[in-house]
């Protein structure tokens, strides 16, 4: 809760005063009146508060930029290196008290600059940020500041928002499971239950954003860093069309695969941060498919009504294994009654033709980890970054020692992915899934397919030996088609889990008009208990 501001403060004194005069020189006032007049406005409910509610806050003059970056302030200070200790950011930004002062005179003088008016963002650490070191969580980054911001995050502040702090990742990006890195001691802890794993490798961004650090958050997927984490924190996360959004200032894992995009507790949320980012780059040349697909208005796709009338495949597939967890898979039959009775046509299952066959075109490694890095630090050369090659992280010992084995696989890697058989081999394969999900799509007239984010709960942290279950490696990866996760419900009684739906290219108002629909209906958010609210 925030405190009231000082003009209300004022206001109520003089009300107050006013009262007692009056009453002092005999007159009567109806009690309620009276009441009313000495009653302070209602404190600002900072935890899961939504975009929306900031904003409405602001016009309704309860609330200023400065208090609301001191409320996320006052959080981290509390809960994430004491208390609970998530372990969530890497820095905090020094100057945010100071933006949001200049963001509270600009707002007295001109109201909102732009759509995200002092949104409070957390910004996975291998976003380029001009202000910020960015070290991918790695210390061979260590003190690394850019000249420039990430397209991204440009796009961000252009619109108001405030980036809050930089958070912790699976450094260099390179697991899914569980966020530990080099640059911070220590794992981050899923604030649903501390000994978990927030999955990877945008899970500092997750934990932060589950646990109100922030109001929404920053990401990137390779293969499932945006879903996964979203997923195991009971957020929303979407990872959208290749090319459609740009990756132009994040530190690459895989050019091929990697996006960037925004996690958040609400469809809502997610819908207005994807809002500004979308679009084409010149930074970035895959964005150039963008141009073909004027961004439509997303907030239209926000409504109740969302899930009636579509059509969703059941791509069991994605997510059918020896391993399945029994109450994940009993939550996501849930989630398929629940879309049912929202008035989805369910049709399960669905299978791709030809699947078995096209997964033969694979064939021999393909790891373009060594390329892509090094080309990117080449580009940002002119900043100075304190390494140039994978030889010379290893040469550092600067680095988690659980990844030396794939750094030195990478260093291996002298050929392009455009020379490597395997590569290429890959890009077959991914051609042929293209097609191959398109036109089961196009038979059944689907809308979306559907599958558990994850078929596992969180690990224990430190466990790498039981089943993990992340689906997310496969299908949007694979395609290049957009996929979003929502909350479907909790296993172990509180461990969160995540219902997962893949659209055609671009088609990202679909699947945010399902998931909206879905998370109306169903309200499975709900806080962690590890970290409540403060006094």
């Amino acid at each position: 809760m925030l405190p009231t501001p000082p003009r209300f403060a004022a206001r109520l004194a003089s009300a107050i005063a006013m009262t007692a005069c009056a009453c002092a020189a005999g007159a009567v006032l109806p009690v309620a009146r009276v009441q009313a007049q000495r009653a302070a406005p209602a404190p600002f409910i900072l935890e899961e508060a939504t975009l929306a509610d900031l904003r409405g806050a602001m016009q309704a003059g309860s609330l200023s930029c400065r208090q609301l970056v001191q409320g996320y302030l006052r959080r981290i200070e509390a809960y994430d290196h004491n208390g609970p200790a998530i372990n969530a950011l890497i820095v905090v930004n020094p100057a945010a008290l100071t933006t949001a002062d200049s963001l509270d005179r600009r707002y007295a003088r001109d109201g909102f600059i732009g759509p995200l008016h002092c949104v409070p963002t957390i910004v996975k650490d291998n976003f380029e940020t001009f202000d910020l070191p960015t070290t991918a969580g790695s210390l061979a980054l260590k003190g690394w500041q850019p000249n420039r911001d990430a397209f991204q995050v440009q796009r961000l502040r252009a619109a108001g928002a405030i980036v809050l702090a930089k958070s912790n990742m699976a450094e260099l990006a390179f697991s899914p499971n569980e966020t530990v890195s080099s640059i911070l001691a220590g794992y981050t802890k899923n604030p649903y239950a501390l000994d978990r794993v927030t999955a990877g490798s945008s899970g500092g961004t997750a934990a932060a954003v589950a646990a109100s650090f922030g109001a929404v958050g920053l990401g990137s997927d390779t293969g499932n860093s945006i879903r996964g984490p979203s997923a195991h924190q009971a957020l929303v996360g979407i990872r959208s069309t290749m090319g459609l959004t740009s990756r132009n200032g994040v530190v690459p894992l895989f050019d091929s695969q990697d996006i960037a995009g925004p996690m958040g507790r609400t469809v809502a949320d997610v819908v207005a941060v994807f809002q500004v980012i979308a679009g084409e780059d010149p930074g970035d040349p895959v964005t150039a498919a963008a141009r073909a697909h004027p961004i439509p208005t997303y907030a239209d796709s926000l409504r109740l009504d969302g899930v009636r009338g579509a059509r969703i495949g059941v791509l069991r597939v994605a997510y059918e294994s020896a391993s399945l967890d029994p109450e994940v898979n009993a939550v996501f039959r849930r989630a398929l009654d629940d879309l049912a009775r929202l008035g989805a046509v369910i049709i399960d299952p669905v299978a791709i033709p030809a699947l078995d066959s096209l997964r033969r075109l694979q064939s021999g490694a393909c790891s373009p980890f060594r390329h892509d890095f090094e080309a990117y630090l080449t580009r940002v050369a002119d900043s100075k970054p304190p390494i140039r090659t994978v030889a010379e992280i290893l040469s550092s010992g600067r680095y988690h020692p659980s990844l030396q084995a794939r750094l030195e696989s990478s260093q291996r890697v002298t050929e392009t992915p455009e020379q490597s058989p395997g590569c290429r081999a890959r890009e077959s394969y991914r051609a042929g899934l293209r097609v191959a999900l398109r036109q089961l799509m196009d038979s059944l007239r689907l809308d979306a397919v559907a599958y558990p984010t994850w078929s596992n709960p969180p690990r224990l942290i430190g466990d790498l030996n039981s089943p993990g279950g992340d689906n997310s490696q496969v299908f949007s990866p694979g395609t290049g088609f957009p996929a979003i996760t929502v909350p479907m419900g909790y296993t172990r009684g509180q461990l969160p889990a995540g219902l997962q739906l893949l659209a055609r290219p671009f088609a990202e108002g679909t699947l945010f008009r399902l998931a909206y629909g879905y998370e109306q209906g169903t309200r499975h958010r709900r806080p962690p208990a590890s970290v409540p609210p403060l006094r």
